[in-house]
């Protein structure tokens, strides 16, 4: 399909709100060589040609690789990509990411201060309007063909121009709903109206696409346009004032009972089969089970300074070495918040109570919690004669004791895993977080690092926490989770190392659990404990075994939320999640330079939605701008 990309010849528009045609740009070309919409959509196969570039267009940015020939103009090629405009602004607003650039209009984004000329909210309304209008000109030219499969190629058309539509409801509050090709300046619809249309276009739509995981890897099926409705029923209290937790429930449902499945095939073998999910091999290594609908990118056939080759370069930076990375070099530009980080934080008293119950073995010295002082740190029992904690520990030294007293205590005289009775100080040279077992049956023990949520993949050294100055790259930890190395370690297909072969998933199963779970918690219905079973079985994967399992007394609206971080971090959600919880502009929830404060302050609630383009609004007389612009 990418190579038929070049073949597609379409009305280009650049915005919903101007629409230009003339008599003469219809006629067929002289050059024999030219190829015309004709051309294009003669046969069914030709057709899937085009069909391509309505996926194309939401990877790419233009017909000349990755720079030359753009499709929008007045704004760096490479910035105007989707998923990168999505992480600019589903993103970089949050407490999620920070970025050292000082590009026009990129500072105020984090800063929440952004205005109706800014190129970065401009960018994205004129990419996902070129997409609807791509997508309206292949359904009216499609449809004058009669092969069987062009009504799933339609159907695929329309599923993309909801979910452009679904974007530009959820960014821009109210815009044009326009659904065919025409010269007339179109009229604003409201988020009602554009609700109701990108509902009943999923609703109508879900029977003419292929059925669960028979389409091509990259291009959607049934379960894509159940995985947006999800999506839209979840979120549809914000968009249209009516809650919809019900239908959430029931698509999400539909989702869990597809053929897609959670990956957990840990392909390099590290432990997790999270990290494979943003590895350049994520088509072929398992992830792709849980992709529902995804951005394919190759180092070489499908180049853009977006999509993941942004990711993956922009987070190198400061001491990191990009050869670890797959690529050339680092673009040293962005970074994340404490906010982040902290909710990768171990909470041992969480942790303990599911080892067992309390013994009357325990750890004293001064690595443990309460030092030589009484009382000692109790272990929980594991087993008969076995006992197990998570302690975090400082340097120093520690033993393991009965009932609070000496009469019964053991150490190590030789630091061999073995025990003796009254045996040496044990010590400890490196503060942390430990998973500590003790076996009376062979009076052994172990002291070993506590891995945790491997989802927390950050870069630290030379690094801070804090961040002090948003350009110095050192503040704030760098993020690792997106590679261009594949599952045995190998770069990606551009040997140079600039492009990156790994695709960037737009919806995948995960997400799907987790509306469930909230939208359970919400009122919508559904079964609590399938809730509770759907997060343990990501937070498995995360853990590598079931210490961050949960019980139904966790499952709170805000662990959810907290859950959706750890998970689902820079890809593109994070704005419409505080949004749906009334913290992105309150002062119920505050980050890092929220507002432009170092310690992060309130906004007005107006910037829960984007400005239009001020030059559309100049344009186009229908038009109103966002209230607060």
């Amino acid at each position: 399909m990418q190579q038929k990309f070049k073949y597609l010849i379409v009305i280009m528009l650049f915005s919903l709100g101007v629409i230009s045609c003339h008599e003469d740009l219809n006629q067929s070309p002289i050059d024999p060589d030219s190829f015309t919409e004709e051309d294009v959509f003669s046969n069914a196969t030709d057709a899937q040609g085009a069909l391509a570039k309505l996926y194309a267009s939401l990877a790419l940015t233009g017909q000349q690789g990755p720079a030359g020939q753009a499709d929008i103009a007045d704004i760096d090629e490479g910035f105007s990509q989707y998923s990168r405009m999505l992480f600019n602004l589903n993103e970089l607003t949050t407490d999620h990411a920070v970025v050292g650039w000082g590009d026009a209009g990129l500072p105020d984004l984090h800063g929440q201060y952004w205005s109706g000329s800014n190129d970065f909210t401009e960018a994205m309304y004129y990419r996902l309007a070129q997409e609807v209008s791509f997508c309206n000109s292949f359904i009216d030219n499609a449809a004058i063909l009669t092969d069987t499969e062009v009504a799933a190629y339609i159907a695929e058309a329309r599923f993309l121009r909801a979910f452009a539509y679904y974007n530009l409801m959820d960014l821009y509050g109210s815009v044009p709903l326009v659904t065919q090709v025409t010269t007339e300046l179109p009229e604003q619809a409201t988020r009602t109206e554009l609700f109701n249309f990108i509902e009943s276009e999923l609703l109508e739509i879900a029977d003419d696409l292929k059925p669960s995981g028979s389409n091509e890897y990259g291009r959607v099926d049934q379960v894509a346009a159940w995985a947006l409705l999800s999506k839209l029923y979840l979120n549809a209290e914000v968009f249209t004032g009516t809650p919809r937790y019900a239908e959430a429930v029931t698509f999400s449902n539909n989702v869990m009972s597809s053929s897609y499945t959670i990956n957990t095939n840990d392909a390099n073998g590290n432990g997790t089969a999270y990290d494979e999910l943003f590895l350049a091999d994520n088509n072929t290594n398992g992830a792709q089970n849980e992709f529902i609908f995804t951005l394919n990118f190759d180092g070489l056939r499908s180049q853009t300074y977006g999509g993941s080759t942004f990711l993956v370069h922009a987070a190198i930076g400061g001491s990191m070495n990009a050869t670890e990375f797959g690529v050339n070099g680092g673009w040293g530009g962005l970074r994340t918040t404490k906010s982040l980080v902290n909710k990768f934080d171990v909470d041992v008293t969480t942790l303990n109570p599911n080892l067992g119950p309390v013994s009357n073995w325990g750890i004293i010295g001064d690595a443990t919690p309460n030092g030589w002082n009484d009382p000692d740190t109790k272990m929980y029992e594991t087993g008969t004669d076995t006992y197990a904690i998570y302690a975090n520990l400082t340097p120093g030294e520690l033993k393991f004791r009965r009932d609070g007293a000496w009469t019964v205590n053991y150490g190590d005289d030789t630091v061999d895993g073995t025990l003796e009775a009254g045996g040496a100080n044990i010590p400890v040279t490196v503060a942390g977080t430990y998973y500590i077992t003790l076996d009376l049956n062979s009076l052994t023990y172990a002291i070993a690092p506590f891995v945790g949520d491997s989802r927390g993949m950050f870069y630290k050294d030379g690094q801070s926490l804090e961040i002090e100055e948003i350009p110095t790259f050192e503040d704030g930890y760098a993020v690792t989770k997106f590679k261009n190395l594949d599952s045995n370690g190998n770069q990606g297909s551009d040997a140079a190392g600039d492009f990156v072969d790994t695709d960037l998933p737009l919806i995948r199963l995960a997400e799907i659990y987790l509306n469930y779970a909230e939208a359970a918690l919400r009122g919508g219905g559904g079964d609590l404990g399938l809730a509770v079973t759907k997060i343990n079985e990501l937070r498995e994967r995360a853990f590598g075994n079931s210490s961050g399992n949960i019980t139904s007394g966790d499952l709170t609206l805000d662990f959810v939320l907290n859950e959706r971080s750890r998970e689902l971090y820079w890809e593109g959600q994070r704005r419409t999640d505080l949004i749906r919880y009334n913290y992105f502009t309150t002062d119920a929830y505050l980050w890092p330079f929220k507002g432009d404060s170092k310690d992060g302050t309130s906004v007005e609630d107006y910037r829960n939605i984007f400005p239009l383009p001020n030059n559309i609004i100049t344009t186009n007389p229908n038009l109103t701008q966002n209230q607060g612009y």
